[in-house]
């Protein structure tokens, strides 16, 4: 399936899912709608019938229109002609709130304006909270100073609407659920597909790096099978030979290297190194192949604590590759900067360079298997993207962390953290 295919298919997945999040927004909201709507009609009719009953138990034939009054959403206060004790008023809200199935706390206040006071009602427990949002609400209001009012609060609102809602919360889930999936595989596919590139770059890439060298170790045998070969033609052959067989060797155990992390099975030692004379010996076998390019690789070990516990060829391993990168990335007059410093707890390596450096969104990627950053048009920049998996992996295998500090164009710096402890 081809990266286009992909992509149609992800877009219109995605329109059909949009449109499905749409509808069920549009009918959940419509339902809680209806739900509130239903809440305060119930709550009004019972509120007008508690405001009756204290006129009928009052023996007051006053009428009174229109008494409740919504103040807010969860906020209801209602017009009275007399006082009422709060244990009275109490009973009477549950009552007609149980008979009209509105099984929900309340908080109830009492305005009366014989005092000017505000009389709160202790049904239900209030947080601090919810206490001062009740108070302000009730302070604010324009009571009328010859009347008596009592209000009605309800702080659990949105939950028993919510809970009356079960269906539509269900599908609501059901569908938040398909999203979730959806998500994790379009995540999965575009993995898969970006694996199956990468693995395919490799396996040309090696091809090429293989071929290589089986050509020109072919190529010399046949020579050497030649009659009448001069002894100095012999020699330098033969040396062609050695160097492509070891040139084919690190090929192959980098290879390895993949292999034995893939499966699980590196086994590390934990002997007692000397890390500033494993840098040096690292620095060493780079010179040459520096000094080549005209460039060269400086230290500046500091570190006043570097023995550490580890596999030493796995340590030189990583700092081997660090340099390798370094060299290999770098214009025709590298400079390689090579430095440590150390705490109580750790030893820390940063291997910089001047060289192409990593553009920001490259940066993530750097450390992932097969992963090479382009290089434009230079093409002589040969490898697999394994080094720095390797490197991350094996620093990690220590409890170690690496960064990356770098800028396109400015060149890179690696930074390594190993801890001293076994």
């Amino acid at each position: 399936m081809n990266r286009k295919t992909i992509r149609i298919i992800i877009l219109l997945a995605t329109v059909s899912l949009i449109g499905i999040i749409a509808t069920q927004f549009f009918w959940v909201k419509n339902a809680y709608n209806l739900e509130e709507k239903q809440f305060n009609e119930r709550v009004s009719l019972a509120l007008s019938n508690v405001t009756h009953k204290l006129l009928s138990i009052n023996k007051d034939e006053a009428e009174i229109f229109n008494p409740v009054k919504q103040i807010s959403s969860n906020y209801f206060i209602t017009t009275i002609n007399d006082t009422v004790h709060p244990y009275l008023l109490e009973t009477l809200l549950k009552n007609e709130f149980i008979e009209r199935n509105i099984n929900v706390n309340f908080e109830y206040v009492i305005y009366d304006c014989f005092t000017d006071s505000i009389v709160f009602g202790d049904f239900i427990s209030l947080d601090k909270t919810e206490q001062d949002q009740l108070q302000s609400k009730s302070y604010n209001i324009k009571w009328d100073r010859d009347g008596h009012y009592f209000g009605v609060y309800f702080p659990t609102k949105l939950t028993y609407i919510i809970n009356r809602m079960g269906i539509w919360m269900f599908s609501s889930s059901i569908i938040l659920i398909i999203i979730i999936f959806f998500a994790y595989t379009i995540n999965v596919i575009l993995k898969q597909k970006r694996l199956s590139e990468i693995k395919n770059d490799f396996i040309n890439n090696i091809t090429h790096e293989f071929k290589t060298p089986i050509s020109t170790i072919s190529l010399s045998a046949d020579v050497l099978l030649q009659p009448n070969l001069s002894p100095e033609r012999l020699k330098n052959y033969a040396k062609i030979i050695k160097d492509e067989n070891n040139r084919l060797k690190n090929q192959v155990d980098k290879v390895l290297q993949l292999a034995t992390l893939e499966k699980d099975k590196l086994k590390l030692e934990n002997e007692k190194l000397d890390l500033h004379e494993i840098i040096n010996d690292s620095i060493k076998s780079f010179e040459l192949l520096a000094k080549q390019q005209k460039g060269k690789i400086v230290s500046n070990l500091t570190a006043s604590k570097f023995i550490i516990y580890g596999d030493r060829v796995h340590i030189s391993n990583i700092l081997y590759n660090l340099i390798d990168n370094a060299i290999k990335y770098s214009p025709e007059k590298p400079k390689i900067e090579i430095a440590t410093n150390s705490t109580d707890e750790h030893i820390e390596i940063s291997v910089k360079d001047n060289g192409l450096g990593i553009p920001e969104q490259s940066q993530k990627n750097i450390f992932e298997k097969f992963y090479r950053e382009p290089t434009g048009n230079r093409h002589d920049i040969q490898g697999y993207g394994l080094g720095l998996n390797y490197v991350k992996a094996i620093v990690e295998a220590y409890k170690g962390k690496i960064k990356l500090i770098s800028k396109e164009g400015e060149g890179s710096t690696f930074v390594i953290k190993l801890p001293f402890k076994k």
